[in-house]
């Protein structure tokens, strides 16, 4: 009887725990709490009425309260498979398989004044002549969790096929002792399965859940990309008399920007995420021309003073308009690094740029590695107003604006690396 006692204690324990962790968990909505409490409670419920029935204590005074807590036990025990497929999901079938395993309950009613299904008498309980009622709806029951469990197997593409295999062991290893040996431990194997099936379907859900926010994500960074592609395009369509400009500055503030983390300049702050959206952002950097007109755009002369300050206005204009367009579908960080390099790529290292007039470190990283990338490019392209310059000369104007145009120490690691840009700047 020890034995059996630390049994029932045991389960009981168990089913609190769980209990608990349903109640407080945040992860499940209604509908799912109240089918796996349901489940925990009944398992509790039962459990403790199998002992007070088996603990070895009984007077015949005993018998009618005796009987209400076995017909309790007998009417709950073949609901736990249903209620629990109501937990896995299955709530509209769960809710008319309850309706129907009910009847157990009237059976139970009915038969308990006449002892078919059991009886206590001065010895204690005994089994009725028709008990075999009972053990019909409790397996009955069984089968019907693992049907329920295997429907909803489907839903996770059936990968709790071993799930499913080791509670219909435990069930077995569960009942087999009280046929054969008399020895009661079925409930405990009840919970065991039922908190196996909680964990596992719970972290299968989990799973799901994790991959359908990474496809989501990757929704969300398709559109964005579209979205700064498209931007771009359109923007350097009106600009510029090809469409290479943005690919090359994209491929140069990549290469600029491994390169000065591999020479050790501001390696702390060029991480991998980092470079990730430069290199995704660097297409922005001139969104805010989309208020400049044509006439301004497409001058084939030099701009007057009126003119140039109008031009000017891309640089303040374009970090509003990058977050008006990425609004919504990003975040803050997003947001901000794609509105610096639009802002602030036109600023000086000396502090004589546009449209703050920052200097030095004021100017964010980000800017100053775009500023490079976005001079070198102009030069050596052909637009409307200018012939292209040879390579070779561009990184020439970039030496010599070091310390005053740019940053030195970028513009350092440009040089150092100054072939492998013009590679760049020489494929079709």
């Amino acid at each position: 009887m020890t034995f059996y006692s630390s049994i029932i204690i045991l389960t009981e324990i168990m089913m609190v725990a769980m209990t608990l962790h349903v109640a407080l968990y945040s992860g499940f909505t209604g509908e799912q709490k109240k089918w796996y409490l349901l489940t925990f409670g009944s398992i509790m419920l039962c459990a403790g009425a199998e002992f007070a029935v088996h603990c070895g204590v009984y007077d015949p005074s005993y018998a009618t309260i005796l009987t209400i807590i076995t017909i309790i036990q007998f009417s709950l025990a073949p609901l736990l498979g249903v209620f629990f497929s109501g937990a896995l999901g299955l709530h509209k079938e769960a809710r008319i398989a309850s309706l129907v395993f009910s009847l157990n309950l009237l059976v139970e009613i009915a038969a308990a004044p006449f002892g078919l299904i059991f009886h206590f008498d001065e010895s204690g309980y005994s089994r009725g002549d028709w008990f075999i009622i009972y053990e019909v709806f409790y397996f009955i029951s069984l089968v019907y969790l693992l049907i329920s469990m295997i429907r909803v197997g489907k839903k996770f593409r059936h990968r709790d096929i071993w799930t499913i295999g080791m509670i219909a062991v435990v069930l077995i290893a569960g009942i087999l002792p009280m046929t054969l040996f008399k020895l009661n431990i079925t409930y405990i194997a009840i919970a065991i399965s039922a908190s196996l099936c909680y964990i596992y379907y719970n972290d299968l859900v989990q799973q799901d859940i994790q991959t359908e926010l990474v496809d989501n994500q990757k929704k969300i960074s398709g559109m964005q990309e579209s979205i700064i592609s498209g931007m771009a395009n359109l923007i350097e369509n009106r600009d510029t008399e090809t469409g290479e400009h943005i690919s090359r500055t994209s491929a140069y503030v990549r290469l600029l920007a491994e390169k000065a983390r591999a020479d050790g300049v501001y390696a702390d702050q060029l991480t991998d995420h980092f470079i990730f959206l430069l290199d995704t952002l660097a297409p922005m950097h001139d969104v805010g021309k989309i208020v400049i007109s044509d006439s301004i755009l497409k001058k084939p002369g030099k701009l007057t003073e009126q003119e140039y300050a109008e031009m000017k206005k891309h640089a303040s204009v374009g970090g509003q308009v990058v977050r008006e367009i990425l609004s919504g579908i990003t975040d803050e960080e997003y947001l901000s690094f794609a509105s610096d390099i639009a802002t602030y790529h036109h600023e000086r290292w000396d502090g004589t740029g546009y449209p703050e007039r920052r200097r030095e470190e004021q100017i964010p990283l980000s800017a100053r590695i775009m500023a490079i990338a976005d001079v070198f490019d102009a030069l050596i392209s052909e637009r409307c107003y200018k012939k292209a310059m040879p390579p070779e000369e561009a990184v020439d104007i970039i030496r010599a604006e070091a310390g005053q145009h740019f940053d030195p120490n970028l513009a350092k690691v440009f040089l150092d690396h100054q072939d492998e840009f013009i590679a760049i700047s020489k494929k079709d």
